[in-house]
């Protein structure tokens, strides 16, 4: 007998068509119905965390790799942990359809007093709180089901943020008819009118411009303007940089690329080449105070043309309802027909020779950068790991993923694992402070159970280096529980095939990273680095966060 189909496989089809081919969460009794149909789906594959909180994280670091992501959590206890990440992935625009399996219709009618609710017959408490972190929301019934589901799923694509479903236990079994096209997402046209007024702007901007730079962010990349943005840059050479948060963007070995811009806190070369021109396009960019080393950068609006997902402006003149494409696509034509000064040539970075010193966080980061592979994906955490990555020269096809906007320590753990989950066959790349590590750790166990083979450099600094050295440097507040890390992996599996080791000098860690050009298992670096040590870009960033912070 042929199984019905119901609005569960009608919401699983429809995920799968958007890209999504994994589902993180934890089970519970709201949600069990709805999960023996992600276990029969032959597109959409169950994917077990250790908490909410990570799962959230996972489908971050999945969507940020692949079209989009999705987690899985029960009514109330379940979403409420869950909710630190989606706001992360809401302040990053990263699209997460988060689905909560939640009471049945009629108890939520009657107001009955059900377990995971506040007891006061509400059951809309937590839907009203999701609202602020998502770009769309729907309570599911049988009779707006699948059309609801197709709106916030297109309006999560469309605005790249998450999305919402609280999905009852009975409605997930009603019947509902196969979905019968693709569901397509528009962008919304820009009129001929802003197009053309934008296009004139723009060009008597650039025709007195000699010389150009091009600064890209994030946003971009969250978009889909990657590729256009490298063509672009391979027909017009001009000096190009991104911020942290959209390392690369570009392709870092090509010529013309000069770095990571952190405002005052970028190196003179650097500055000079985004800061000091006639002109600096600035395409999906956000000015974060860590991300400028406080609000240090030097770029003056009238010197600036910004491109944004819904406007543009040239100088002090906005154009709305242009949209990203479209703005990139007009700058990029105009800039085929005009000409501009060629961008410096970079520094050469210079021959660098491991010592036999200890590790230091320079020696560190330079030993990392030496075994970098094309198409890596390194996730670092906030703090020491991630404002070190952004002195990093990316391989070609290789990327790093922060969250310095949202800022939540432990996030890059199960990112990595959402991340390795999306693209199997690419080497990740995990660095993470002791601190961070320890609010996450337990999804290394979930690795290991799916087989995964990250490499893990697991920073010891003993304690929260960072906050350290904004403020505190010798309270209590600011250590943390000492670990025996490399003993970690096998005490989160029966069956672990983990290798780990503990490195102190700068040539130890040489030769770990030279056996793991393919790592075959999850492998495990304690680096050992100086309790006080900071990377030269946080130092600056940490001493404006300490000014502003104290008024």
């Amino acid at each position: 007998m042929q199984t019905p189909y119901t609005v569960a496989d009608y919401l699983l089809d429809r995920m799968a068509g958007c890209g999504i081919g994994h589902l993180f969460g934890v089970p519970g009794d709201y949600n069990l119905q709805f999960l023996d149909h992600v276990i029969d789906h032959t597109d959409v594959c169950w994917v077990g965390c250790a908490n909410e909180l990570n799962a959230a994280y996972a489908a971050d670091g999945y969507a940020r790799v692949a079209a989009a992501g999705a987690l899985l959590t029960t009514f109330g206890v379940g979403e409420l942990s869950a909710l630190n990440g989606l706001a992360g992935s809401y302040a990053e625009y990263v699209p997460v359809l988060h689905i909560v399996g939640a009471p049945c219709s009629g108890a939520q009618r009657r107001g009955e007093l059900m377990h995971h609710t506040l007891g006061d017959g509400d059951f809309q408490h937590f839907y009203r709180i999701s609202q602020s972190v998502t770009a769309a929301s729907a309570i599911l019934d049988e009779q707006n089901a699948c059309h609801e589901i197709d709106r916030v799923l297109r309006a999560m694509l469309s605005a790249r943020r998450p999305g919402y479903l609280m999905l009852p236990a009975d409605v997930a079994k009603r019947p509902a008819i196969p979905p019968v096209n693709p569901l397509i997402v528009r962008s919304p046209e820009s009129s001929e009118a802003v197009i053309t007024a934008f296009r004139y702007h723009a060009r008597q901007r650039l025709m007195n411009s000699r010389r150009v730079a091009l600064l890209a962010d994030f946003l971009a990349r969250r978009f889909g303007l990657q590729p256009v943005l490298r063509r672009w840059m391979v027909e017009t050479p001009m000096a190009h940089a991104t911020l942290l948060m959209g390392k690369g963007l570009f392709d870092e070995q090509q010529s013309g690329f000069v770095g990571t811009y952190s405002g005052g806190a970028s190196s003179k070369f650097v500055r000079q080449a985004i800061e000091e021109t006639d002109t600096t396009i600035c395409v999906g960019t956000r000015f974060v105070d860590t991300l400028t080393a406080g609000f240090t950068q030097q770029l003056a609006q009238e010197q600036t043309i910004e491109v944004q997902p819904w406007a543009s402006r040239v100088g002090k003149n906005w154009f709305s309802g242009l949209s990203m494409e479209q703005a990139v696509t007009t700058l990029r034509e105009l800039c085929l027909e005009l000409s501009f000064a060629p961008p410096p040539r970079r520094p050469g970075a210079g021959e660098y020779r491991v010592d036999k010193g200890a590790l230091t966080q320079e020696r560190f980061w330079r030993t990392v950068q030496q075994f970098l592979q094309p198409d890596d994906i390194i996730l670092a955490d906030q703090g020491t790991a991630a404002f070190g990555a952004a002195a990093l020269t990316l391989p070609a096809g290789a990327e790093v993923l922060v969250q310095p906007l949202w800022g939540s320590i432990g996030y890059s753990l199960p990112a990595a694992f959402g991340a390795q989950t999306a693209c199997p066959g690419r080497r990740v790349m995990l660095i993470a402070g002791d601190g961070a590590a320890q609010l996450t750790i337990q999804e290394i166990g979930s690795m290991l159970r799916d087989g995964q083979a990250p490499v893990i450099l697991l920073l010891n600094n003993e304690g929260y280096t960072v906050e350290r050295a904004i403020h505190g440097a010798s309270q209590r507040y600011n250590d943390i529980a000492a670990w025996n890390w490399t003993q970690i992996p096998q005490a989160l599996s029966l069956s672990s095939q983990a290798e780990c080791w503990r490195v102190t000098q700068a040539v130890q860690l040489e030769e770990v990273l030279a056996r793991l050009e393919h790592p075959q298992r999850l492998s495990l670096i304690e680096v050992v680095l100086p309790k006080a040590d900071l990377p030269d870009l946080l130092r600056t960033v940490t001493r404006a966060l300490e000014s502003r912070n104290g008024g």
